[in-house]
């Protein structure tokens, strides 16, 4: 395993008193995975992301990563892996291959090989004649894939991604997913935080899923919709009246669920909507009653979101507490 993790915990102490910021996580990511965490603010991800980083020290469990034991080997840790933090890395007057180099050679990365290896980062990342320019007259796309070269340099087995696309407008985005595929197809293993479903539907080979410091779900995009219960399948009546009477056929399928009435609008839940929708609209039609649309929705991993925490993956939350002074175990 690249990350093995067992009730690790995080406890900040705040002037409201402590903050059990992350309890009892227990995750695995293999060689070669893209794994995605995923909850909503303040759910620990971050937190989480940055004592596997070695940047703040869990309050209890244990972790190894990238072959390193977090509590009795740190720099072990520290040499395995790259860290691109949400915020980004480099200085605003700094020219980028400098900072590239720079960052190579707190690694011990002989100047001539971290010059090197950080030009043929820079073409495979599509930042070709950006070596001397300075980092703050360079876009926001290629600043982040400035990020990702100087996470890279080191040649580290383990990625931390911290909201990589953050700011990026769409094309920006769909090319740094492109990037970070190539990254793992290199041998990398990617561990990257998202508040984009669409990008960890698209990018991700499994999903865990936090909230309130707890792993509530873990597994592929599609074994986590498949949790959902059923497509999404609403009726539009040409009279409202008729309401009760589809409501009463649409619950004598098997497996329906969640019924809703909004006027002349009914919705219900059920597994494979689109292969049960023949028999339910013939059961309609043989009534008489007339329907204006029909539609069937998968289920989306916000509907996963909101199953297993109540909440939208785009609810807004207070922001995580400021991490003050660390709780000894």
């Amino acid at each position: 395993m690249m990350i093995e993790a067992r009730g690790l915990a995080r406890t900040f102490k705040t002037k409201r008193g402590p903050v059990e910021a992350v309890q009892g996580v227990d995750l695995d990511v293999a060689d070669g995975e893209i794994v995605g965490f995923l909850g909503p603010n303040g759910a620990g991800k971050t937190t989480t992301m940055r004592m596997l980083a070695t940047l703040i020290k869990p309050t209890a469990g244990t972790a190894t990563v990238a072959g390193y034991d977090l509590a009795k080997d740190p720099v072990g840790v520290r040499r395995g892996i790259g860290y691109v933090p949400q915020s980004g890395s480099t200085l605003p007057e700094a020219i980028a291959g400098d900072e590239v180099v720079d960052h190579a050679r707190l690694y011990g990365v002989p100047k001539a090989k971290a010059a090197a290896d950080g030009q043929r980062l820079f073409e495979e990342l599509d930042l070709p004649g950006l070596w001397r320019r300075q980092c703050k007259t360079l876009s926001g796309g290629q600043r982040r894939r400035l990020d990702i070269v100087m996470g890279l340099i080191h040649d580290p087995r383990l990625v931390f991604l911290d909201e990589p696309t953050t700011g990026l407008d769409p094309q920006a985005r769909a090319n740094l997913w492109q990037h970070i595929r190539g990254l793992r197809d290199r041998g990398a293993t990617i561990f990257l935080t998202t508040h984009y479903l669409d990008e960890a539907d698209a990018l991700c080979d499994r999903i865990l899923v936090i909230d309130h410091g707890k792993i509530v779900a873990s597994g592929t995009p599609d074994t986590l919709k498949q949790q959902v219960s059923g497509d999404a399948v609403r009726l539009s009546l040409a009279d409202a009246a008729h309401a009760p009477a589809v409501t009463k056929i649409a619950e004598e399928l098997e497996g329906a669920t969640g019924f809703e009435t909004d006027g002349d609008v009914v919705g219900f839940r059920i597994p494979r909507g689109g292969s049960v929708l023949p028999v339910l609209l013939r059961q309609i039609d043989a009534q008489g009653i007339e329907l204006n649309g029909v539609e069937v929705h998968r289920p989306t991993l916000d509907d996963v979101f909101l199953t297993m925490t109540g909440r939208s993956l785009r609810d807004e939350e207070a922001p995580a507490p400021q991490q003050e002074k660390e709780v000894v175990a």
